[in-house]
């Protein structure tokens, strides 16, 4: 069975395999499509939706536990399609 997480921007409980993890890297947030990053992860549905969501509550600097500012925009350009996956 697939464990559950919650999608930091509609706040609703997923399967993981449905959800998209990111994590921080050097104040930017960016996606661990493998899930294998090391370091504080969070969950996010890969919509645009859910990602300005996310972003307009402030989820990813509290979710990320990010000291000081966080740039999401490497997620928003990929879930756009304007970012080749490089892993």
């Amino acid at each position: 069975m697939d464990p559950v997480r919650t999608c930091i921007g509609c706040r609703a409980r997923a399967p993981r395999s449905s959800l998209m993890r990111v994590v921080l890297r050097d104040s930017q947030v960016v996606t661990d499509v493998s899930a294998v990053l090391p370091g504080r992860g969070a969950w996010l549905h890969p919509t645009l939706e859910c990602f300005h969501l996310a972003d307009r509550r402030r989820a990813f600097a509290r979710a990320l536990k990010a000291v000081g500012p966080v740039d999401p925009s490497e997620v928003e350009n990929r879930l756009n399609g304007t970012v080749i996956p490089h892993e």
